[in-house]
């Protein structure tokens, strides 16, 4: 097989493979010859020997890899590594090898070791690199050495850098990003800031995100744009904060943006979730009498929802009508929606009928669905017809979720059906998707309390935390009275002590309840005990519950005759 150079000769390559080569050992000489051979007869570049070279330098990275770079030195090296060949080497490296670690090893290497100042476009393929394949630590230090090198980002990698450090949870680097573009006098296009916002608050720092849009409006460097406020808005609304979220959309047009349909949507469902649904019905009026933009499904539904949740389901009712009338066709949200609301007023014939219209416009029911239908029927002591309603999501090929569980198993031990409250937490336990809460288990573990059954509510306990399900303050309540009903104290102040070791605070009633049943039992010691806990902030050590306090003679809690 014969190499393709043209430029070198064959004195000039051995200059070169020798020192390069001497660093490796017998086997990597033979790997590197087979390969460069390979290599060059399947170059598609005309400069064969540049891309010789790079492939060669691949090849030794690759092999190199297994040990370190530190022995990567060949004078030939130093003074033939241009940028360009650098380039062109992490390029392969990331590319052909996947391997982002190796090309920023080779290109800190090269920089560090070789003083080869490498070029804007090298650092532009090392940061994209480095951030999809999760390494932004690296990422990071490849960012600093730009600075230091005069580089600065264009506004298309600018906005990789800040929304996959804002996606990996780093949300002050991506800051720091945003600023150190805007003292660099870098574009930073309004999808950029509208992405970092959009993220702060789907990770429920609403404040934060509202404190940057805040400092945006104060600067000079960027306008907001209607999906920016909007952003800012959806947060506030999310939160409960709708005052404020009126403040933005009031200073909207100082700002030269005007509200839309999804501006007017996010108040509306803000508006419903605090229980304001008539202003929410105003709005929708509002959007009504203009003639810029139509309300549209998401617009009624979120008036709708707000009458549901006040129980005025004549009013959401109506508000669907006109909906229908308008031409504006009802999505799966609507029908849950309604029938939610119709379940939880107790009206299941009408929960049933929109269900009914549901199948009719061809909408497709899902877990929520039949999960509201039965939160109705349990609702109306109907607990078996919620059961029935239970095996046709089985049927349908449609998991329940951990609502469905929590509204059965609660409602069957209400009807003291034990028994078959634990069958499906049986089931629960089955299902690995589901992260369960106490207040699924809660219901099972006072059943069994009061039936004096505490060993088995000890076992529902052992699979509640095998889920990863943490015991609350109800939770350890239940079974501290739980054991002094049946007489066993030294196990209710272990379980008490228990609480206090993993961080549960005990409110009132748990200290109250367990110090009434310490009385009852004629353990006046260990109630003062517990009441010192409470007093001392229900902070101590089981070394410092369990510590022998002497009764003072004014103690000022009763003996039980």
């Amino acid at each position: 097989m014969q190499l393709c150079i043209s430029n070198h000769s064959s004195s000039t390559i051995y200059r070169f493979l020798n020192p390069i080569l001497h660093i490796v050992d017998k086997e990597l000489k033979t790997l590197a010859g087979i390969g460069i051979a390979c290599f060059c007869n399947h170059a598609p570049h005309s400069n064969h020997s540049d891309v010789w070279f790079v492939k060669v330098v691949s090849t030794l990275c690759i092999q190199s890899s297994t040990t370190s770079l530190s022995g990567f030195h060949s004078d030939y090296l130093r003074n033939n590594l241009s940028p360009s060949i650098a380039f062109e080497v992490i390029r392969r490296l990331n590319g052909y090898h996947c391997n982002g670690k190796l090309a920023f090893d080779f290109f800190q290497f090269t920089r560090l070791n070789l003083n080869v100042t490498h070029s804007i476009a090298t650092y532009n393929v090392l940061l994209r690199s480095l951030c999809q394949m999760g390494f932004h630590d690296l990422a990071k230090l490849v960012y600093e050495y730009m600075r230091v090198d005069g580089h600065l980002p264009d506004s298309s990698v600018l906005g990789l850098l800040v929304s996959s450090f804002a996606h990996a949870g780093n949300f002050d680097f991506a800051k720091q990003l945003l600023s150190h573009a805007q003292l660099d006098n870098v574009e930073i296009r309004s999808f950029v800031y509208n992405n970092f916002l959009t993220l702060l608050v789907r990770r429920n720092r609403v404040q934060e995100a509202v404190s940057f849009f805040g400092r945006i409006l104060k600067s000079q460097w960027y306008c907001p744009d209607t999906c920016t406020f909007n952003i800012a808005i959806q947060g506030l609304c999310r939160v409960g904060e709708v005052e404020k979220a009126f403040e933005l959309f009031n200073d909207m047009e100082s700002f030269s943006c005007s509200p839309d349909v999804v501006t007017y949507n996010a108040l509306i469902n803000g508006l419903s979730r605090v229980g304001e649904a008539d202003r929410g019905l105003e709005l929708l009026r509002e959007v009504q009498s203009g003639n810029v933009f139509s309300p549209d499904v998401v617009t009624y539904t979120s008036v709708i929802s707000g009458y549901c949740k006040l129980g005025n389901m004549e009013m959401a009712s109506s508000i669907y009508d006109e909906m229908i009338r308008s031409g504006v066709k009802p999505s799966l949200i609507t029908f849950n929606v309604l029938i939610d609301g119709f379940g939880k007023s107790g009206d299941m014939s009408s929960a049933c009928s929109t269900y009914e219209k549901m199948l009719c416009c061809g909408c497709l029911p899902d877990v929520v669905t039949f999960t509201s239908l039965i939160d109705g029927y349990c609702r109306s002591g109907k607990v078996d017809q919620g059961l029935r309603l239970l095996d046709e999501v089985n049927g349908r090929n449609l998991a329940p979720n951990v609502y469905t569980f929590a509204i059965l198993i609660n409602s069957l031990c209400k009807e003291n059906r034990i028994n078959e409250a634990r069958d499906l937490l049986r089931q629960l336990r089955l299902r690995e998707d589901i992260v369960p809460k106490p207040f699924i288990y809660n219901p099972v573990i006072d059943g069994l309390c009061k039936a004096g059954n505490v060993v088995e509510a000890n076992v529902v306990v052992a699979e509640m935390e095998a889920k990863k399900c943490n015991p609350d303050k109800l939770t350890y309540t239940i079974l501290i009275v739980g054991h002094c009903m049946k007489g066993k104290m030294s196990e209710a102040m272990t379980i008490f002590t228990k609480m206090l070791e993993v961080g549960c605070a005990p409110d009132r009633i748990t200290v109250n309840s367990f110090i009434s049943c310490l009385l009852k039992a004629g353990m006046p010691k260990e109630a003062y005990r517990i009441k010192q806990a409470a007093w001392e902030g229900l902070n101590l050590e089981m070394s410092s519950l369990r510590r022998n306090i002497p009764i003072m003679t004014n103690m000022d809690i009763p003996v039980a005759a």
